[in-house]
């Protein structure tokens, strides 16, 4: 294994001031090939990173809480048939916001939300702050995109909002997965953070893992502007207990603790059933693929790939990167990444704080970012480069 070309790449975007600094883990067959701690834990100050840096993950805590939702499902507690509404009646009675040029038109629900339309993203629900559309907008001015709401706050503000699509139409990326981790602690009767440490964080030794970074001063930074877009960076806070658990965005973790859980996930052990870790990295979307293809590329998790339980699974040949049928990954805006390919026994992570604020702020000039999902290709690339 030749790691030379992934090494020159990482040192390139660090000494041109695009990352501010990074560390890399590749595995195979459960075992460390390959691990890198580059640049700096906190560019302001200078210092160093560490290999045991704490990164916020953002999306990268949707798989976690996806996890989380089938160790109930293991034990019999928890359908994937089970309505929203059974755990949190405040959903029931939701109406969808049918797009017709910039107005919205409400229409009834054909169905009742499923917890298995939470999982897989088809729920409806959507972000305000990705994209541009006329339910987005309404997203925007209700402001339940914002981590600082209360837990009663959130589910408030989204109980008021249509969602996008039917239960069941489409792909929709967005907050399916923060409701599932509201869902789950309607449903235990204890709080997300509380969940995630007893049924997987614990058994995995995932002790940096969380909500909030035990120690701050291993918490990388980013830098205090947007090397492409000059703007100003602000991260969640994550330094004290947050004002909710947010199941899709507001984790953080190290490099090592979440290749415990990958490595769980790819080999069935661990926390959860090996046929359940087989269900979460399985295709979910079948045709939902192909009518999100016809609609652009907002509406599926990639080219070549479909979706699972949490996380984007390739389909077969093809993509825009190297890969095998049946691996999956994910990444998180503040520029964390991951993927698993159980044919090779591998599992690779980037992890960095370097968000691509053009998606976000000059969506038109997303495309021309070096950053957000087009890291995750390089990495990717000059992965399975070494490996041959």
């Amino acid at each position: 294994m030749d790691f030379r070309p992934l090494d020159a790449w990482l040192e390139r975007a660090v000494g041109e001031g695009r990352l501010p600094g990074a560390v890399a883990l590749v595995a195979r067959g459960g075992e460390v090939v390959y691990g890198r701690a580059l640049g700096h834990l906190d560019p302001g100050k200078g210092l160093p990173m560490r290999e045991d840096a704490i990164f916020r993950i953002y999306s990268m805590t949707k798989p976690w809480v996806s996890a989380l939702a089938l160790t109930f499902v293991e034990e019999g507690l928890l359908s994937l048939r089970d309505p929203l509404e059974k755990y949190l009646p405040e959903f029931e009675g939701l109406k969808v916001g049918r797009e017709v040029g910039e107005e919205v038109v409400l229409e009834p629900l054909g169905r009742p939300i499923l917890v298995y339309d939470l999982l897989r993203h088809t729920a409806g629900f959507t972000y305000g702050v990705f994209f541009r559309s006329p339910v987005k907008r309404l997203y925007l001015e209700a402001g339940v995109d914002r981590f600082d709401l209360s837990r009663e706050e959130f589910l408030g503000r989204l109980t008021a909002l249509p969602l996008r699509f039917q239960p069941g139409e489409a792909f929709e990326y967005g907050l399916s997965t923060d409701v599932l981790g509201h869902l789950l602690e309607a449903m235990a009767g204890k709080s997300l953070a509380e969940l995630l440490n007893e049924r997987v964080f614990s058994p995995l030794g995932m002790w940096d893992s969380g909500f909030v970074a035990q120690d701050p001063t291993r918490l990388a930074q980013p830098f205090s502007r947007d090397p492409e877009t000059g703007r100003s960076i602000r991260l969640i806070p994550v330094e004290a207990e947050p004002p909710r658990y947010a199941g899709g965005l507001g984790g953080v973790s190290t490099a090592w603790d979440y290749l415990r859980f990958l490595e769980a996930l790819r080999t069935g052990r661990g926390f959860l059933h090996k046929s359940l870790c087989r269900l979460l990295v399985q295709d979910h979307l079948g045709p939902l693929y192909e009518a999100g293809l016809r609609r652009g590329l907002e509406y599926t998790p990639g080219p070549g790939y479909g979706f699972g339980l949490g996380v984007a699974v390739r389909l077969g040949p093809g993509g825009l990167a190297p890969g095998s049928p049946g691996d999956f990954y994910w990444w998180g805006f503040a520029g964390t990444y991951f993927l698993v390919d159980p044919a090779l026994e591998l599992s690779a992570l980037l992890f960095t704080q370097a968000p691509n604020l053009l998606s976000v702020l000059e969506p038109e000039r997303a495309l021309h970012s070096r950053l957000g999902q087009r890291l995750g290709l390089a990495f990717r690339t000059l992965v399975y480069g070494a490996l041959s």
